[in-house]
């Protein structure tokens, strides 16, 4: 799966720009205008880096930062204007990994974004191929999901959207997040349907898809793959 890389910058045309360079480089990449809505997405989706402008419309970068980092261990390149030293300073006092002054060669940007991804190892989880809960078990190398040992038959993007489920027990995501999880798949079908898609994962994966236990619904907000005991939830 593509490194998810997040650029809160209120400059839409250099975002846009960014966007283009490092989708081609095989990112997947998604762009906030303020501190707020950045923030907003950060905390129902994951990414495994973020670009973050010191200047914003509304919460300064610093700011961001702050409560990034209290949540967070995210690897984080900021980005100033001015490229002034006490920026750097204060930025990497907060915790951010690395800086880049405006304006900035894409190249430079791509390699400073490898190099704290690098220095940050791989993401969580990574090494875990199977997740397993209870009976439940969810191969994501072989693309399998079994209950009792019996396959389970889902399509590929019902498989992806499992998995963002499976992978993030308790967190509610809403239908857009998780459409924006599985973004590079053809969705045109999936993105007017996807109450259909939950529906036909809980008939594989639940005793009783109309009393699910693992997928619930939260009404007005999305979906959530519920917590279960320590007993019954492990990983592999």
């Amino acid at each position: 799966m593509a490194d998810r890389i997040l650029m809160i910058d209120d400059d839409e045309s250099l975002s846009a720009m960014v966007g283009e360079y490092l989708g081609a480089a095989g990112f997947e990449f998604s762009a906030k205008p303020s501190g707020v809505s950045g923030l907003e997405l950060l905390a129902t989706e994951d990414f495994d880096a973020l670009i973050l402008d010191v200047m914003l419309p509304d919460l300064d970068g610093f700011e961001v930062c702050r409560r990034v980092r209290a949540e967070s261990e995210i690897p984080i390149l900021m980005l100033t204007a001015r490229g002034e030293e006490t920026d750097r300073i204060v930025g990497l006092e907060l915790g951010a990994d690395d800086y880049l002054p405006k304006p900035f060669n894409p190249r430079e940007l791509l390699a400073r974004l490898r190099a704290i991804r690098r220095r940050a190892g791989p993401r969580p989880n990574a090494s875990h191929a199977v997740l397993r809960f209870g009976r439940l078990e969810v191969d994501r190398d072989a693309r399998i999901v079994s209950v009792d040992g019996l396959e389970r038959s889902l399509t590929s993007h019902q498989f992806d959207l499992l998995c963002a489920l499976a992978e993030n027990p308790g967190r509610v995501m809403s239908r857009d997040a998780l459409m924006r999880r599985v973004r590079g798949q053809e969705l045109d079908a999936f993105d007017r349907s996807i109450d259909v898609h939950i529906s036909r994962i809980r008939a594989a994966i639940e005793d009783d898809p109309k009393k699910p236990r693992r997928v619930i619904t939260i009404r007005d907000a999305g979906y959530v793959w519920a917590k279960q005991q320590d007993d019954e939830t492990g990983r592999k």
